[in-house]
C-alpha cells in the first residue's frame, strides 16, 4: 500500500453506498411527484449535500424544498405566526399525499415533527439501523431568492441553495476530486471530539479554499493549512451567497482552529514524508489527521511497498 491506493481506500469508506444514495434519490425523487401536482406549489428543489454530490456515509437526511405560489399564501413571508403556519401547512400535506392514508403513495411516511426550518419525515422502522428522513422545507419564491420560514425567530430569512449547488458543480467539473475530498474533510469534522462542526461550514471552507488540479493529498494538507489561518484570525464562515450571515454562529472558533491546525501539522509532516519516500509513515500521519477509519500503514513500516494504484471512480453521487 501506498498514500494514492490509500486514499482510494478512504474514499471508498467516506462515500455513501450506492444502495443508500439510490435509496436517497428515490425518496427525493418521491416528495417532487408528490407535490408537484400541487395546486398552490410552484415547484420542488433538490437541496443539501445530496444535491450537491458531497454527501458521506452514512447519509442522515435528505433535503427537498418545496416552494407554493405565494399568490396561495399571501399571508406567508411576513413576521409572526406565518413561519409556524406554513411547516403546519406542509406537514398537513406530507401527512395526506404520503401518509398511512396518502392520496399519492399511501404509507410511505410513518411519521412527521416540523422543526426550525423543514418537516421532518421518517419512512423508516424506528429500530432501522440505516433510517434517514427527508427534511421537506417549505419556501416563496421572492426577488430571485427564496424566503424560508423560522418557527424560533418567527421571521422569514432569504437564502439560495441553489447557488451552492451550483458552485459546487463547478469546482468539481474542473477537479474531479473535489466532491471526494469534501467528503473526506466532512468526514474529519465529525470525528473531532468535543467540537460541533457543522457539515456545511467544511464544505463551505472547501469551496472556497481547497486547491484544485492537485493530487488529493496536496490539495487537502493544503486547505488544512488555509483553513486554520483563516479560523485563527477570527474570520466569520458565512452563507456563500451572502444572505444568511455565518453558518454556524455557536461554533467555537479558538477550539476549532487548534484542530484545525493540528491537522494541518500532521497533514505537512504526511507530504514531507512522501517526498522522502516514507510511505509507511506518511500513511500513519494521514492516519493521525483521519482517524481510525483511514488505512492502517503496512506491517513492514520500515520497507517500501509500492503498489499500483487502483482505479476508484468518483461519480456525483446527487
Amino acid at each position: 500500500m501506498n498514500v494514492s491506493s490509500a486514499f482510494q481506500d478512504f474514499q471508498t469508506t467516506v462515500n455513501a453506498s450506492d444502495e443508500q444514495v439510490a435509496d436517497a434519490r428515490e425518496r427525493r425523487n418521491l416528495f417532487n411527484a408528490a407535490f408537484g401536482g400541487e395546486q398552490d406549489v410552484d415547484k420542488v428543489i433538490p437541496s443539501g449535500s445530496l444535491a450537491r454530490g458531497t454527501q458521506k456515509d452514512p447519509i442522515h437526511d435528505v433535503d427537498t424544498i418545496i416552494v407554493f405560489k405565494a399568490e396561495e399564501h399571501p399571508e406567508w413571508g411576513s413576521p409572526g405566526s406565518s413561519a409556524e403556519d406554513a411547516l403546519n401547512h406542509t406537514q398537513q400535506r406530507v401527512n395526506a399525499l404520503l401518509g398511512g392514508n396518502g392520496t399519492h403513495e399511501a404509507g410511505r411516511v410513518r411519521y412527521t415533527r416540523w422543526r426550525n426550518h423543514a418537516v421532518k419525515c421518517w419512512l423508516d422502522p424506528t429500530d432501522d439501523p440505516d433510517a434517514f428522513t427527508v427534511d421537506a422545507m417549505p419556501a416563496l419564491k421572492r426577488n430571485g431568492h427564496l424566503l424560508v420560514p423560522e418557527a424560533v425567530s418567527e421571521k422569514w430569512i432569504e437564502c439560495d441553495p441553489e447557488y451552492l449547488i451550483a458552485a459546487v458543480k463547478q469546482q468539481h467539473s474542473t477537479w474531479n476530486k473535489f466532491a471526494g475530498s469534501v467528503r473526506m474533510v466532512k468526514a474529519w469534522a465529525a470525528e473531532q471530539q468535543g467540537v460541533k462542526i457543522k457539515s456545511l461550514v467544511m464544505e463551505v471552507l472547501a469551496l472556497d479554499l481547497m486547491p484544485l488540479g492537485k493530487t488529493q493529498p496536496v490539495a487537502i494538507k493544503e486547505f488544512f493549512v488555509k483553513a486554520a489561518a483563516l479560523v485563527e484570525a477570527g474570520l466569520p464562515i458565512d452563507d456563500p451567497a451572502d444572505l444568511c450571515g455565518p453558518i454556524q454562529p455557536d461554533l467555537d472558533y479558538a477550539l476549532f482552529a487548534d484542530r484545525l491546525r493540528s491537522a494541518a501539522d500532521d497533514a505537512g509532516a504526511a507530504i514531507a514524508a512522501q517526498v522522502n519516500n516514507n510511505e509507511a509513515k506518511a500513511i500513519k500521519l494521514w492516519g493521525d489527521v483521519f482517524g481510525s477509519s483511514f488505512p492502517s500503514p503496512p506491517a513492514s513500516a520500515g520497507t517500501e511497498t509500492v503498489a499500483a494504484p487502483r482505479t476508484v471512480k468518483d461519480n456525483p453521487q446527487g
